[in-house]
């Protein structure tokens, strides 16, 4: 013990024991209530490991904190899910008719928008190649960080930062204004019914239907948020993606990247995910989270790339592509 202790104190100094503390005790909270799964307790076990086994795994967990808090922000959003919200709070119907004013086209001689055409003009082949972004929209954003940490540490702890303040911003979007996602809409009309569960969409069931896997529909029947549709960050988390990695890549990767943050946004309106409104909204934090973390933690790549003339800025830890 007097061993273990004297181990946990050379990671954390001041506090050895803390790292010990949030995971346990909000695992112990959901396992109360008669809510535990395995994923609270191999996220938990994750987190001890990183924060006590060596100085590599305490700087790992330090830089990727952002993600395993990101996954108790939204499972523990069922215990204040309609926190704030009401019936009458709810965007809906208003929310569908700007859409229709400002992004909607005329078709048969009426007015619609692409989710209403999209509803009734689709085929399997967009259905799975709509589906593949969505599918890996949370992987994508964790892989890039793994490639972030294995070059700059630091711009990885930025990345995991920025990602988990999106999230942050998401949800209280959520509660102060809620919308209704375009496939409530088209399944219930303008009525709103705060006790209806989270869908995938028709699309993604059908290719549920398709795979035989319900991959979708399980995936999306842990959703705290009905009327989260406001902002996407399903479209936030590419354009992260896009702004940390712009001055760090070449064209390869810009390339590749822009091209998922556009398949991304396709997918969520064909999909029925999202109005067009929510998909400029999510791009509007992911920009506006990145400029403030660029100014409070700038990364090597960036102070690279704004050190004065007869300078010489400190080089990254690896060759910048």
């Amino acid at each position: 013990m007097r061993r273990a202790l004297a181990h946990c104190r050379s990671l954390w100094p001041r506090w050895p024991l803390l790292p010990a503390l949030p995971m346990p005790l909000y695992t112990a909270v959901v396992a109360w209530r008669g809510q535990l799964r395995w994923d609270h307790l191999a996220i938990t076990a994750i987190v001890l490991t990183l924060a006590y086994a060596h100085r590599w795994t305490k700087q790992l967990l330090l830089s990727f904190l952002g993600f395993p808090l990101v996954a108790v922000l939204y499972d523990s959003g069922r215990f204040f899910r309609d926190l704030g919200i009401t019936e009458s709070r709810v965007a809906n119907c208003g929310l569908s008719a700007f859409e229709r004013a400002w992004f909607g086209f005329s078709n048969g001689g009426a007015r619609v928008t692409l989710q209403d055409y999209f509803l009734v003009h689709h085929h399997p082949v967009a259905d799975a190649f709509f589906a593949a972004p969505y599918a890996v929209f949370l992987a994508v954003p964790l892989a890039y960080a793994v490639y972030l940490f294995l070059r700059d540490p630091r711009a990885c702890a930025r990345f995991s930062w920025g990602f988990f303040a999106l999230n942050v911003l998401g949800m209280l979007t959520y509660h102060l204004l809620p919308a209704a996602p375009p496939w409530y809409l088209h399944k219930y009309g303008c009525a709103i019914h705060l006790g209806v569960t989270e869908y995938e969409g028709d699309a993604l069931a059908r290719v549920d239907a398709m795979t035989g896997l319900a991959y979708f529909k399980g995936f999306y029947g842990r959703a705290s948020e009905v009327f989260g549709a406001l902002p996407s960050l399903h479209v936030a988390f590419p354009l992260l993606i896009i702004l940390e990695g712009w001055r760090r890549h070449r064209w390869p990767f810009r390339g590749a990247s822009v091209f998922f943050f556009v398949w991304m946004c396709c997918a969520a309106v064909y999909l029925d995910h999202h109005w067009i409104t929510d998909l400029a909204l999510g791009a509007a934090f992911a920009v506006g989270v990145f400029l403030a973390l660029a100014r409070l933690a700038p990364s090597r790549a960036a102070d690279a790339a704004i050190a004065p003339a007869g300078t010489v800025s400190q080089p990254p830890s690896q060759p910048i592509e």
